[in-house]
């Protein structure tokens, strides 16, 4: 399935930007100059029994990963590696997104979004890091429904 004809199917309109390769929030800072909305930091999570997490939250905010576990009602959650990020939803390091679970044919992954997040323009990858798109929260969650994924607002 190919994102963009999914978003235009979807009639979810974007903004997009093309940049140099992102691997850090440190590095993506210049983009919030060039594109309007608010940049999501986006974290790959396990459990470690299959079952696998995107948390997003605003870039510039700490997670907590204990909370997100309580949240989620799982004893122990962790970064998920490299390897298992390609496995399960074909992307590669510095191109977390909620919009990879395009590629993620066996739905394993649930999308978790920090409250504050909410009715907000939100900046995400869209499963590269050479471009950075601009989407409605509103529109985000479409694309997830569409999908039939699971998400999560966590408080």
């Amino acid at each position: 399935m190919d994102l963009y004809e999914t978003l235009n199917k979807l009639n979810i309109k974007f903004e997009e930007k093309s940049h140099i390769p992102i691997y850090t929030i440190k590095e993506a800072q210049f983009i919030k100059k060039s594109i309007d909305g608010l940049a999501c930091k986006n974290l790959f999570l396990t459990d470690k029994k299959g079952k696998y997490f995107i948390f997003m939250i605003e870039d510039n905010k700490k997670a907590d990963i204990k909370k997100i576990s309580k949240s989620v009602n799982k004893s122990h959650l962790s970064f998920a590696n490299i390897e298992e990020l390609k496995n399960v939803l074909n992307l590669d390091l510095g191109s977390v997104s909620p919009l990879g679970i395009i590629n993620d044919n066996e739905n394993l992954v649930t999308i978790l979004i920090d409250k504050e997040l909410e009715n907000k323009k939100l900046l995400v990858h869209p499963n590269t890091n050479t471009k950075t798109i601009s989407i409605k929260y509103e529109d985000l969650i479409k694309f997830i429904e569409y999908l039939k994924h699971k998400y999560l607002i966590i408080k």
